[in-house]
């Protein structure tokens, strides 16, 4: 996106939300709860970024997502501190890549309390890669506009004669 003086940036005090404060380990351990937990807001937000093109015209929505993480981490501060700390430094210290694998243990137990104490289960690995329809209260942007040009070669009627390749066609695998 290209700078110029028509453009108009967002204000410091728009831009000023709290942050998660969370390392790595911390935030891979919670991962897949936060984006079960999240979901609707995150996917609000990426909508937002693809439809519009503009991250300007989307700062609500990421300030959205940015505060369900927040109070996502505090209720699991509040309901599974020990667990979720437990998980958290394992993946911190079993491995320098941060392997989920080396801590399946604590995972088990981090994820039995967020099911009892949270009502969240874990997704399965692929679930964030499945197509879904995300329904959004936002209007659809108007569908962009077709452009003509004047002086683009005018296209072959529709009952024109069209004879076979000459040496047959390159996709000669599809017939």
């Amino acid at each position: 996106m290209v700078v110029t003086l028509k453009t108009t940036l967002p204000s410091d005090e728009e831009l000023t939300v709290p942050e998660v404060n969370l390392s790595s380990s911390a935030l891979r351990a919670g991962a897949f709860h936060l984006g079960k937990a999240c979901e609707f807001q995150n996917n609000e937000f990426m909508l937002c970024r693809q439809e519009l093109n503009d991250p300007r015209k989307c700062i609500e929505e990421g300030k959205a997502v940015t505060n369900c993480a927040l109070n996502f981490f505090r209720q699991v501060k509040a309901s599974c501190a020990e667990e979720f700390m437990q998980y958290a430094n394992c993946i911190d210290k079993s491995s320098g890549k941060q392997q989920f694998s080396l801590c399946r243990t604590t995972q088990g137990v981090f994820d039995k309390c967020m099911k009892d104490k949270m009502g969240l289960d874990r997704e399965d690995y692929g679930y964030f890669c499945r197509a879904r329809i995300h329904h959004s209260n936002r209007p659809a942007p108007p569908p962009k506009e077709k452009v003509v040009y004047g002086d683009a070669t005018p296209k072959l009627p529709d009952d024109f004669e069209r004879k076979p390749a000459k040496y047959g066609s390159r996709f000669h695998w599809l017939e």
